[in-house]
């Protein structure tokens, strides 16, 4: 019977477990489902297992899933609770990886992160663990005191990518010329349970015995690297075939045997192949110590003679490899046989066929093993002479299996296996509050050396994954020699235009910083010589360091309260800066900094500020030529859906940041009226303030005034204009419905405890009744007629609130305070559909008195539409303005050292005809009054 099967999991015994299970009859934990990679079958634990949980008094919450191998209905029998909301629940485990935005904060999870070799397409889970303080255990680096996992899959990986590769091999000696018995053998996926594969490999077996196999291929021999269980259940496999084990010494002189009733098999330890590069000996006790003075000689003593390798070794970057490239193209030369083959049963054209890398180590010890294979696309044939792997088993090179998720094709197995591992740890785990420090934790030395994460940091003995993966991260930007390097940080809305316009130039290199990974991945993909990394720059100040650094000019397109911070590392260490934000108080402090290190930081070169800074100095510096006098100055600008795409209440769709749009809504103005100072209190009374604006009537816009426009009378050079007014403009209607929502205590920035992510869901109508001090229970008659009366019976403003569900029971997002719960709510409402687009409107009407005592008033216009299969037109009129003065920073045409803004000729004049090159068209009109 096949060993494996008897192999149910010896349970490590746990004192701390036998005495602490009497605590957990109020422990909560849940089993979540996996929903990243499609073939995850697998869960951390078994029904059994759930049901002496359950028995002991733990509530266990189990989310549904039709994709788990395991149905629920075995689940629910062991008592579990299948639902969809886990937040319940102290402890969290899994499989692997979850994406971030389904991580619930100050939680214990326990998963397989693959984090601690700093692999950047996990760095940005990595960051939200961190940021939402979770606890994290990682079962890769759960290990007994010699150093070996204790929580893993590893036998199920060696015996699914056994099957495998023996499926593989039959396919490639087909495309060869031969039929053989694996031909017979599938995928491991392809069977019910394991028992059906083992038959497969049987009857495979059998075949091989009556010598079926063909005379021309000669022996078949298998190599086993490692000795641990990976490597242990490929055997387990390929013993039920007739093997005869050999030393890999032996391996030569039998497969030059002609007995083809059986196959021949080794495996190779350590002190087989490895030797130490001054005298040819191994010392264990050094090696352990100093690798990186040691080789291999498996390509030559081993690897000649081997028609299929089973690679199930640990890589480490200072271990010698296996194989090389160039041992690849060696190994696939026509091999020398004295055999005469007809044309009916050919030779194979050399030894080594096939390699099954269950290690599925990148670059590791195999090293021309780049990437991984799938279950869906299990193999690829490796030609060593191209350096290239295409998807097929014919053709020159070797075929190669990498499956990183090997245990997933046998699910049922696999989960029993992995959680009789699991469970006695589990009772430890359960009392986890990711919330207490670390320390207080009654942990055994297993658990507690796998804890990556706590309380918001790494723990001590993961610190190494920053220096890691800023080590990396440096060896890539630095890659390429003679390049303008710039670091943009951020990836949203208008970060795109930046990274095409920039890397038009052959040679400039941009890195992407980003909190999102992979939206920074995503932009990557898209443009040449582009680096995606991760960077929470409120978080990892020193990382932050490291890449200003590295690079000759950084763009910031973060909010601009991360910009003083941002400015500092960059005058530390003299590199330029771009920013589309308002020069703020905190900006201004920095700037004879700026001048004495030498650099240059452009501040509000964006839209609104930037473009309309330009246009209305363009305009200003002008008419001064001409000896006019200005009298006048006002500029509007909004950022809106097209006309066709503002079907909705507030007559307005996100392509900026929701938090911010809803919060200037509430902000304080000052603007100048015919000589006089007109405020406008912070606090709701702008909304109010609102007019039409009928210089386009075919938009039916309104605008509000936006901050203080009178501080810009001395930088435009305006002193003598009688009215002075920026703002802002909206479809007529916006304000209207968003006075209802200031009303109504929603636009309310401090912390909301009722709304925490640990907090139990609140429906909107609840949220309205805390705000207007009513009972939850009131009737819906009551409550509306409450809400009427809270927005001045407003007959508008409450069918605004019904479109957008807030008058129902439907949930309120979990957020830090009612501001961020509306803004996510709208957004999640008002978003851009694939096929809708923006529009940026900007208007300039600037009152000129000539000379003549004429009257001209300038009115100078910018409507932009985005492009549904390109850029939207916020991010082109804010990331092209920063993307080219970023671009005359680099090529020495902004001069000037210190703080700068775009009013001065020098950088609007070259900027402005970019600008137009880049189809952003600035109408221009006059009216004359004698």
């Amino acid at each position: 019977m096949f060993r494996l099967l008897s192999h149910q999991g010896k349970r490590t015994q746990s004192c701390l477990a036998a005495q602490r299970r009497y605590e957990h009859h109020r422990a909560v934990m849940a089993i979540r489902r996996e929903d990243v990679n499609p073939w995850e079958r697998r869960a951390p634990l078994a029904p059994r297992h759930v049901k002496e949980l359950t028995n002991a008094g733990v509530k266990v919450l189990v989310q549904p899933s039709n994709r788990r191998a395991i149905h629920e209905k075995y689940y629910l029998r062991a008592g579990a609770v299948v639902q969809e909301d886990i937040s319940e629940a102290s402890l969290i485990i899994g499989v692997k990886r979850l994406p971030e935005e389904k991580v619930i904060p100050r939680k214990t999870y326990a998963f397989f992160s693959h984090t601690i070799k700093a692999q950047e397409a996990n760095m940005g889970l990595l960051e939200d663990l961190l940021t939402k303080e979770v606890r994290l255990i990682d079962y890769e680096k759960m290990v007994d005191p010699n150093g070996y996992r204790i929580v893993a899959f590893g036998q199920w990986a060696g015996v699914a990518g056994m099957i495998n590769i023996l499926h593989g091999l039959g396919l490639r000696f087909l495309a060869l010329g031969h039929h053989t018995p694996f031909m017979h053998i599938g995928m491991a996926h392809n069977y019910r349970n394991v028992s059906q594969a083992v038959q497969a490999v049987r009857d495979c077996g059998y075949e091989i015995s009556m010598g079926l196999m063909p005379k021309s291929i000669g022996p078949v021999t298998f190599c086993f690297t490692g000795t641990g269980n990976v490597s242990k259940g490929a055997q387990d496999i390929l013993n039920e075939l007739p093997v005869e084990y050999v030393e890999p010494h032996e391996l030569k002189d039998v497969s030059e045997t002609e007995d083809l009733s059986k196959v021949y098999a080794t495996v190779l330890s350590r002190h087989h192949h490895l030797v130490r590069k001054s005298d040819g000996i191994y010392d264990p006790m050094e090696y352990e110590n100093h690798p990186e003075l040691y080789t291999s000689h498996f390509r030559t003593s081993v690897a000649p003679y081997t028609t299929c390798l089973i690679n199930g070794i640990y890589w480490d970057p200072h271990t010698p490899r296996l194989l090389r490239r160039l041992d690849a193209q060696k190994l696939i030369r026509p091999s020398k046989s004295s055999h005469v083959f007809a044309e009916g049963s050919p030779g194979l054209p050399h030894k080594l066929l096939a390699i099954c890398d269950i290690s599925a180590d990148t670059g590791g010890s195999i090293e021309f093993m780049t990437e991984c294979t799938t279950i869906d696309k299990p193999f690829c044939m490796y030609d060593a002479d191209q350096h290239i792997d295409h998807d097929s088993v014919e053709g020159n090179g070797i075929l190669m299996c990498s499956i990183d998720n090997l245990p997933a094709q046998l699910p049922i197995e696999a989960t029993e296996y992995f959680g009789d591992r699991l469970f006695p740890y589990i009772w430890e785990m359960l009392p986890s509050d990711a919330t207490r420090p670390l320390e207080e934790e009654e942990f055994s030395p297993q658990v507690r050396d796998a804890v990556i994460t706590s309380n918001g940091a790494l723990t001590p003995k993961f610190e190494y994954i920053e220096k890691l993966r800023e080590r990396r991260e440096k060896a890539q930007i630095m890659k390429k020699s003679g390049m303008k390097r710039v670091l943009l940080l951020g990836s949203g809305y208008v970060s795109g235009p930046v990274v095409e316009y920039l890397t038009r130039d052959e040679k400039t290199q941009v890195t992407v910083a980003s909190v999102l990974l992979k939206q920074a991945e995503e932009l990557a993909a898209k443009y040449p010589n582009t680096i995606p990394v991760t960077l929470d720059v409120s978080s990892q100040e020193g990382h932050l360091d490291s890449l200003v650094k590295d690079h000759d000019l950084v763009i910031s397109v973060l909010p601009y309260s991360f910009h003083p911070l941002i400015a500092k590392h960059c005058i530390k260490r003299k590199v330029n800066m771009v920013t589309a934000s308002y020069l703020s108080p905190a900006m201004k402090e920095l700037h004879s900094s700026a001048e004495e290190a030498g650099i240059t930081i452009v501040n509000e070169m964006g839209l609104d500020p930037g473009i309309d800074h330009m246009l209305a100095m363009e305009c200003i510096d002008q008419a001064k030529a001409d000896g006019c006098t200005v009298e006048s100055y006002s500029s509007f600008c909004g950022g809106l859906p097209a006309p066709e795409c503002s079907d909705n209440p507030l007559r307005y769709k996100f392509s900026w940041s929701p938090y911010g749009v809803l919060l200037n809504t509430i902000s304080p103005a000052i603007f100048l009226r015919d000589n006089q100072v007109v405020s406008i209190p912070a606090g709701g009374s702008l909304m109010e303030s609102s007019t039409p604006m009928d210089f386009l009537p075919g938009f039916n816009l309104e605008g509000f005034p936006n901050r203080d426009s009178t501080k810009y009378a001395e930088p435009y050079g305006i002193q003598t204009a009688h009215t002075l007014i920026r703002g802002t403009l909206r479809f007529k209607g916006f304000s209207k419905a968003m006075s209802g929502f200031v009303k109504l205590g929603l636009i309310h920035s401090e912390a909301s405890p009722i709304l925490h992510h640990s907090a139990s869901p609140v429906s909107w109508k609840e949220l309205l009744c805390t705000q207007m001090g009513l009972s939850p229970s009131v009737s819906n008659e009551a409550f509306e007629d409450a809400v009427y009366e809270r927005i001045g019976k407003d007959d508008f403003g409450m069918d605004s609130l019904r479109w957008f569900g807030m008058l129902s029971d439907e949930p309120v997002p979990h957020a830090d305070s009612v501001l961020a719960a509306l803004a996510k709510h709208l957004e999640a409402k008002l978003s851009f559909e694939k096929s809708e687009r923006d529009m940026i409107i900007l208007r300039n009407d600037v009152g000129l008195r000539h000379p003549t005592g004429e009257l001209e008033t300038k009115h100078i216009s910018l409507v932009v539409y985005g492009d549904p299969n390109g850029f939207s037109a916020m991010a082109k009129t804010v990331g092209y303005p920063a993307a080219i003065a970023a671009r005359m920073v680099l090529d020495g045409e902004i001069m000037t050292k210190g703080l700068v803004v775009p009013m001065v000729k020098e950088v609007y004049g070259p900027a402005l005809a970019r600008l137009k090159e880049e189809g952003l068209n600035f109408m221009s009109k006059s009216t004359i009054e004698e």
